[in-house]
């Protein structure tokens, strides 16, 4: 048996609330793309879905311990016969930075672009130790 509150199913009111706000937030956004990231003894590992994205648009870099990936989706021109519903895929300049740590070897970074996924091989390195100082307390 269901819970009803004064009537009504309260999950499909929750339901209601978040189709009926959130989809204006979200529409709103930048637009972006998914990760994922892992990594082994030996590597770190990022995996991004950029479908409709051309291998040409897609800028790797990496600065300090920070690697970056930027893209653009360009958007054809909209055909003027076709009567749009509702246009929910999203176009233009995306951009996702990570902070990958000073353990990642940057000469070594690989990068392949393969059927709408961008894959990113991050080799380590053995960190480098600072120096350790002593601070006299006066």
């Amino acid at each position: 048996m269901a819970i009803k509150l004064y009537g009504r199913d309260p999950l499909k009111l929750f339901e209601n609330v978040f189709s009926e706000t959130m989809t204006p937030l979200f529409s709103s956004m930048a637009p972006s793309f998914r990760v994922d990231v892992s990594e082994d003894d030996t590597t770190v590992y990022i995996d991004a879905d950029m479908p409709g994205v051309k291998k040409e648009d897609v800028r790797i870099s990496m600065e300090e311990d920070v690697l970056t990936i930027c893209a653009e989706r360009t958007h054809e021109e909209e055909e003027k016969k076709k009567d749009y519903h509702r246009i929910e895929r999203s176009y233009g300049s995306m951009s996702r930075s990570f902070t990958v740590g000073e353990n990642v070897d940057p000469d070594s970074i690989e990068a392949k672009y393969d059927n709408g996924v961008l894959h990113i091989r991050l080799p380590k390195k053995e960190p480098v130790e600072k120096a350790k100082k002593e601070i006299e307390v006066k």
